[in-house]
């Protein structure tokens, strides 16, 4: 059974960071992409980031570039989304998914994380 789990979301302050995880089992991690989506209240869902597990190459939205940046731990199954400079049109619900980068068919979810950025 594939699962996701995501952990690390919360309340900061603009401008400040957080580290969200996503651990996976139940696949061979090397052989898909994960990515990052996030959804906003009333707003539809959107990728922010993605990294493909068997070379590392990372994908950014628009609105994570230069600001966040993905990695993984393929030994621990886990992929990371670093977000710095949090600003409070970034706050939603936080998802991870498998196994690629396109939200209309990737076909695994976690159950989401909160961040939420305060002014």
């Amino acid at each position: 059974e594939v699962q996701l789990v995501e952990s690390g979301g919360g309340l900061v302050q603009a401008g400040g960071s957080l580290r969200l995880s996503c651990a996976a089992s139940g696949f061979t991690f090397d052989d898909y992409h994960i990515g990052w989506f996030r959804q906003a209240p009333g707003k539809e869902r959107e990728g922010v980031s993605c990294i493909s597990m068997s070379d590392g190459t990372t994908y950014y939205g628009e609105s994570a570039r230069g600001r966040f940046t993905i990695s993984s731990d393929n030994a621990k199954n886990t992929v990371y989304l670093q977000m710095n400079s949090l600003k409070p049109e970034d706050t939603a619900v936080y998802y991870c998914a498998a196994p690629n980068c396109d939200i209309d068919t990737t076909d695994y979810w976690g159950q989401g994380t909160q961040v939420t950025v305060s002014s």
